[in-house]
């Protein structure tokens, strides 16, 4: 069994990845030499966070320009009654270090913009989309397609989930949500409300997916969506289609830049 320049200690850390035929010492290296951004230090992002740097993905980018309140604790289990007022993703960066210190958690204290998405997802090499406003997941969704990045995306309202990979050649994520929806249509979290633990169970899942796209192992999400119904216990997959006449990668795509997002929405909003 191949352990690359491993030392006794990361070989003992992540024993139970080593022995999975599917992973061994080769994937955990990739592990190792990954570099993943979560935008979004909330619901999603806390979770998703906490299994990554559990996995020993080397460098871990968490971004997002908001602080800790006590509303936050029912389901954003990365932060804690000790952070509260503080910024969230420098209790992102603690809760990362105190499961696993051999990680590298760079916190981006920003709001996601058009002005500054492009720089910082150059520096990853897959990204998770943790936020729940549209402005946010459009301008993810478009400089991920932009920058050739696979986009994991994951979304909760009350006791529902949903989960999609748009990877490079895989419909986009304008594909299956052309138009942001009219203002208020589509109630936010803190209007709707959600199950906490729905958010864990989402996260885990974007994890997972961000693990198998990494390790090039199994059969992602991509060019598929995942539906999950907490109350019924019941998921089920869609099939997504490239839509032709897709603005941002249809034959006559429209959307060459990010010049369209003159808003400021980007990602302090996480669920």
């Amino acid at each position: 069994m191949e352990h690359p320049d491993f030392t006794e200690a990361e070989i003992h850390r992540y024993a139970r990845h080593i022995l999975l035929d599917e992973v061994g010492g080769t994937g955990q290296a990739k592990l190792r030499d990954a570099r993943v951004l979560i935008a979004g230090a909330g619901g999603l992002g806390a979770p998703l966070l906490l299994y990554l740097a559990a996995a020993g993905i080397g460098t871990i980018g968490i971004a997002d320009d908001d602080d800790v309140d006590v509303s936050n604790l029912q389901r954003q289990v990365a932060h804690g009654m000790a952070w509260i007022g503080r910024p969230k993703v420098e209790s992102a960066v603690a809760a990362a270090a105190a499961i696993n210190p051999l990680v590298h958690v760079v916190p981006h204290r920003l709001r996601l913009d058009a002005s500054n998405v492009m720089q910082l997802i150059g520096q990853y090499d897959v990204i998770c989309d943790g936020t729940d406003n549209f402005d946010a997941r459009f301008l993810l969704a478009d400089a991920c397609h932009l920058a050739g990045k696979t986009l994991i995306s994951a979304a909760v309202s009350r006791f529902e989930g949903q989960l999609a990979v748009f990877a490079p050649g895989q419909p986009c994520y304008r594909c299956l949500y052309p138009e942001k929806p009219p203002e208020g249509l589509v109630p936010s979290c803190a209007e709707a409300g959600v199950l906490g633990a729905v958010t864990g169970v989402m996260g885990t899942l974007q994890a997972t997916e961000v693990l198998k796209t990494v390790l090039g192992i199994g059969e992602t999400l991509a060019g598929k969506m995942l539906l999950w119904d907490a109350l019924a216990m019941r998921f089920r997959s869609v099939a997504l289609r490239h839509d032709p006449d897709c603005a941002l990668c249809g034959a006559h795509a429209s959307i060459h830049d990010l010049r369209g997002h003159t808003d400021q929405g980007g990602g302090r909003c996480a669920i």
